[in-house]
């Protein structure tokens, strides 16, 4: 073989060589986002993927007590939307652990069971991926797919100004919210962004009003608001009561009463999460495990 020949052969393998390693570094391929694939979905913003999610984490909806004006009033809200009808976007707030994420899941599987036609898809945004909500919606309103989107723990702090892009993205922007997409979210605060927040926009305000209705007008963009608190003592007990049932667990009920009392007093507060954790102390203690 000629010399140049020889070292034309040379540098076109060099270069395969280079292209391979190219390949191996460059990161995996987007995947196609399938609407079809599940009932629920997490967004992930990093490779603008919807993952599947085979079994959601939620409770069925006869085990929350205590909210029945809210399970009524998002359940109404979510069949008018699954039919097609008008419906608002929600804010849940209020305590800690007092059922707001689990009614958003529970409320989506019973109105998916109810209206299996509708095909009511769940998804998940996370808070720190709201910046990314007008690449998602596109991907959702390109489905057709009515959607439940979700955002659990919502709320803005220090600097963060993405709540500016949440208020046009629900109803103020150009394009608005698709019609197939509902926005339910939960949140500690009812007005969603911290108080210093506001008290920093007070100071630079031409009117102390301007800053008052910044801070409201993002609540203003949910149609409604449901709030949430912590239960009294018969309706805490009642919620052991309807975990013990529903998991078939062996207990005196006076035993389970008074227990159920004495873990709630020491962690000062009464809630549906409370009530959980105590059962699954219970199931512990009583070597018997919790139904699937």
């Amino acid at each position: 073989m000629p010399e140049q020949d020889a070292t034309l052969v040379t540098v076109a393998q060099a270069l395969t060589r280079i292209a391979d390693s190219l390949d191996r570094l460059a990161p995996p391929a987007r995947p196609e986002p399938d609407l079809d694939a599940a009932d629920a979905f997490v967004w992930h913003a990093d490779r603008e993927w919807l993952e599947p999610v085979a079994a959601v984490n939620r409770i069925p909806l006869g085990l929350l007590r205590g909210i029945d004006r809210q399970i009524d009033t998002l359940a109404e809200n979510t069949r008018r939307f699954a039919r097609g009808l008008p419906a608002n976007n929600a804010l849940l707030w209020g305590a800690r652990g007092t059922g707001k994420s689990s009614l958003v899941k529970a409320v989506h599987a019973a109105v998916a069971e109810a209206l299996p036609d509708a095909r009511l898809a769940l998804v998940e945004i996370h808070r720190e991926d709201i910046p990314t909500l007008p690449r998602l919606l596109a991907i959702l309103r390109g489905s057709g797919r009515r959607c439940l989107l979700f955002c659990d723990d919502l709320s803005f702090d220090g600097d963060d100004t993405s709540y500016k892009s949440l208020k046009a993205l629900l109803e103020g922007g150009i394009e608005g919210r698709p019609a197939n997409v509902l926005f339910y979210a939960t949140s500690n605060r009812r007005h969603l962004l911290a108080r210093e927040m506001v008290e920093n926009e007070q100071s630079t305000a031409l009117h102390a009003g301007e800053a008052v209705e910044e801070k409201v007008s993002l609540s203003d963009r949910f149609g409604l608001w449901l709030g949430f608190h912590n239960v009294d003592q018969a309706t805490f007990v009642e919620i052991v009561r309807g975990y013990v049932r529903h998991h078939g667990l062996t207990v005196d009920d006076e035993t389970l009463r008074r227990e159920a009392i004495q873990w709630a007093t020491s962690r000062g507060s009464r809630s549906g999460r409370v009530a959980w954790q105590f059962i699954q102390d219970l199931a512990g203690r009583l070597g018997q495990p919790l139904a699937e």
